[in-house]
């Protein structure tokens, strides 16, 4: 894969191709430098006014609003329902973490903005998260509480938030995702009327500009007396498909009450009799649409945002408006900012962000999701209907337990009552952690999925090229080999594993592949996840090597030029994974993020790494140097159906449509010759002896079954069996070893790979392997002649 860096200026490191005449030539010949046509001005014009278009609505009068919930009751729910509502509305998909396969929404994978921040990993978590959501909407014993989600850093608690603020505006975009609030304008209800503001400004112009929306997205069933808008949601609900009621319990915010207030006032000293319908007139109140983002109906508290308790979380009095509205010896509500994290999060979410920064504010926080109330004043209260999320590293839970040890007398213990914890951990599956650094690397952002895992398999081996500028200006393209990012993956992983679940003759490779199969392969024997015992208490992904560690490993060697030179090949410029982990090691005595005993115990599981990434490019060389004596799966479908139907006691439909017996010559040619179990002395003729009827009823047959009732379904036939699943069958295909090398090629010497004499089969043989490396793996010619290198060194030790 080649990151191309699309979407952003060129950066000094990193370059798109072309100098400044091709770009000109190109502008002027109406193409782009990738090879699409180019747009003109006007086009993106069209496609702003159509997205604008179909994203806001004309404001409606409340009754217009009211007949509008009655055909979609779910644009009035509450926040947590809300939330609920946009997550759910995502859909779901299934995933394997830990080795088990689990269902996780696809909301979390960022989908409205291309997966740039989608979170990886961690389904558990986030599924926990949902369903508090869930008891909370539904007003199921949590509307007390307050989420909180921990974990150390770069565990994603970031990408949470910002997949939660891109999600939740994006939904409210769509037709089911609206959200509503008033607008007010007491403009000719007296002619006398001041005009109305808040949080600073002149006096406003006419007309539309008369118009103030609520400061904080109150909902629009607040402008309902209490008894009438119970009636109105008892409705509503009974509309509903859904078994989370919506609540709307709130009272008008105070900006809202104050034009409430001021109209009421007014009609009723003119004797007007329907109070209620000259207030809530379209002259002077309209609901509106809004697009839910940070500041409106999303509120977040930056770790570097301050000031005091009450501006930071309701907003602050305006000096200046204060001495303009002060009316009768009262603040007016006009003269107040609401750009606090609850007032701008009302009606939605409020996030928390780094929260031990702000522990001062989480005391104050309790009673506000049971009460749904804060003060602006003493006199002035504000009722908030927003669901609260706290995020934090470690350190909070230290802060939070420093007065633990005196028990009841703790005056933190209502606090620590009223937070639902969730802990974020770093990844600790391999696919889920190759996928991470590449992101990191580069600027793709697509989440990977698969329908299989040699799909999933195959992008974590995947290189990486990356065009990368020098210290001269000099623009260098950099690859990292197969296999590279995968071991860089794999160390990470393994160092956050805990080993103490470890069965005897396995160790912490065999366990991260577990958590990222489901199964572990060893020759024939496929064990399932469920047949290791692993604990479920085990400290897997609390500590070990960030990925941000890994990333500027790898960053940095991007920038050197590698040692070593070969006469036509720029393998300078390739990183190897034995380049990766070796510096990874290196690194970590220098790194103050590590502890001593961390340091060392993550360099002692270094070895089993280097073994795994070994096999996996011994794996590649074989496959390329036997290339040719591969078995095609249609051969392989033929042994097992023919299989099948032995052991079944069944015929075989050939071509006419007819049945036949199933064809002993050419399972024991299989057998014996692709297979390489059994040879003559294990048949008489073509008849099996017991041992290999043992084989294929239980390594073929059995596996089959095994298979089939994974996938089970009305139309299963044996032909629709992906023969890679199949234990046995797997180890068959491409399957090779260094005897089959030298029974294939009789004179053929690893002891000359490097330089092989020309015209010898040695060099015919690196030839072919180099090519075969590329056309299959996706080797660049110089990664292929590192690897083949390395391998053959290896190899060479043991040929004779």
């Amino acid at each position: 894969m080649t990151d191309d860096n699309r979407g952003e200026e060129p950066t000094d490191d990193e370059v798109a191709d072309g100098g400044e005449a091709s770009d000109a030539s190109r502008a002027s010949s109406g193409r782009r430098s990738d090879g699409g046509v180019a747009r003109d001005a006007a086009s993106f014009i069209d496609a702003a006014d159509e997205s604008l278009e179909a994203t806001y609505e004309p404001p409606m009068s409340l009754s217009e609003y009211v007949e509008e919930l009655f055909e979609n009751p779910g644009t009035a729910s509450h926040a947590s329902k809300y939330l609920l509502q946009a997550i759910e509305a995502a859909g779901r998909r299934t995933v394997v973490e830990e080795g088990e396969e689990k269902q996780r929404y696809c909301f979390f994978d960022d989908p409205h903005n291309d997966g740039e921040h989608a979170i990886l990993g961690n389904t558990e978590v986030l599924n926990a998260f949902v369903d508090d959501l869930r008891s909370i909407a539904a007003g199921r014993g949590k509307d007390e509480k307050i989420v909180w989600l921990e974990g150390p850093t770069a565990t994603g608690k970031s990408e949470l938030k910002r997949c939660l603020i891109n999600g939740l505006r994006e939904f409210s975009k769509t037709p089911e995702g609206r959200r509503y609030t008033v607008e007010w304008n007491v403009a000719g209800a007296d002619s006398g009327a001041s005009a109305m503001t808040y949080g600073g400004g002149g006096p406003p112009e006419p007309d539309e500009d008369d118009w103030y929306a609520s400061p904080v997205q109150v909902h629009p069933l607040a402008v309902f007396p209490e008894d009438v808008r119970e009636d109105l949601l008892a409705e509503l609900n009974a509309r509903l498909d859904d078994h989370i009621p919506i609540r709307v319990e709130g009272r008008l915010d105070p900006f809202s009450r104050e034009a409430y207030d001021f109209l009421e006032e007014q009609y009723r000293r003119q004797g007007v009799e329907d109070l209620f319908s000259a207030v809530t007139d379209p002259k002077h109140l309209r609901v509106k649409n809004y697009v839910a983002d940070v500041g409106q109906g999303i509120g977040v508290l930056h770790s570097e945002d301050d000031g005091s308790p009450k501006e930071r979380l309701v907003g602050s009095w305006m000096a200046g408006m204060l001495r303009e509205l002060d009316s009768r010896g009262r603040k007016n509500p006009q003269a107040f900012s609401y750009d606090g994290v609850l007032s701008q999060g009302n009606g939605l979410l409020t996030i928390v962000e780094d929260a031990a920064q702000h522990a001062d504010l989480l005391q104050k926080l309790l009673n506000v999701p049971d009460e749904g109330s804060v003060k602006l004043d003493k006199g002035i209260g504000m009722d908030i209907d927003t669901q609260m999320i706290i995020i934090s590293n470690p350190d909070l839970e230290a802060r939070l337990n420093q007065h633990a040890d005196r028990s009841g007398s703790d005056p933190l213990k209502a606090l620590k009552r009223r937070l639902d914890k969730h802990e974020f951990t770093y990844l600790t599956n391999l696919s889920l952690e190759a996928e991470l650094i590449q992101r990191e690397l580069t600027n793709e952002t697509t989440v990977w999925t698969a329908d299989s895992y040699d799909e999933l398999a195959a992008r974590i081996r995947q290189p990486v090229t990356i065009r990368v500028r020098d210290g001269e200006g000099v623009v260098r393209e950099k690859e990292l080999a197969p296999h590279t990012i995968e071991a860089a993956a794999l160390y990470a992983v393994v160092t956050r594993l805990d080993g103490e679940d470890v069965p005897p003759g396995l160790d912490l490779v065999d366990k991260a592949l577990v958590f990222d199969r489901g199964y572990l392969q060893d020759g024939d024997e496929r064990r399932e996840k469920e047949e290791f015992d692993f604990d479920a208490d085990a400290e897997d992904g609390e500590t070990g090597i960030p990925v941000t560690y890994t990333r500027d490993i790898i960053a940095d060697l991007l920038h050197e030029v590698q040692d070593r030179h070969h006469p036509d090949l720029p393998v300078e410029d390739v990183v190897m994974p034995r380049d990766v982990l070796n510096r990874m090691a290196e690194e970590l005595s220098d790194t103050p993020v590590f502890g001593p005993n961390e340091k060392t115990e993550f360099e002692n599981r270094l070895v089993p790494i280097k073994n795994h990434v070994f096999t996996e490019q011994e794996d590649d060389v074989l496959e390329a140097i036997m290339r040719e004596k591969r078995v095609d799966e249609a051969t392989v479908e033929e042994y097992i159906e023919h299989v099948y139907a032995w052991v079944e006691d069944e015929g075989i439909e050939n071509e006419r449509g007819e049945l036949e017996e199933p064809d002993p010559l050419k399972m024991k040619v299989f057998e014996t010759e692709h297979l390489g179990r059994f040879d003559e002395d294990d048949y008489d003729g073509t008849e099996p002896d017991a041992a290999v009827e043992e084989f294929r009823a239980e390594k073929v047959v059995t596996a089959l079954n095994r298979h089939a009732w994974r996938h089970r379904d009305e139309d299963f036939r044996v032909e629709d069996v992906n023969v890679k699943e199949i234990p046995v069958i797997e180890t068959v295909l491409g399957s090779h070893d260094w005897d089959d090398v030298r029974r294939t090629f009789p004179d053929f010497d690893p002891d000359q790979w490097d330089d092989p004499p020309s015209g010898t089969e040695t060099a015919s043989v690196k030839s072919d392997t180099i090519r075969n490396m590329q056309e299959l793996f996706d080797y660049s010619e110089a990664s292929a002649e590192l690897t083949s290198r390395h391998v053959m060194g290896q190899v060479s030790y043991r040929w004779e």
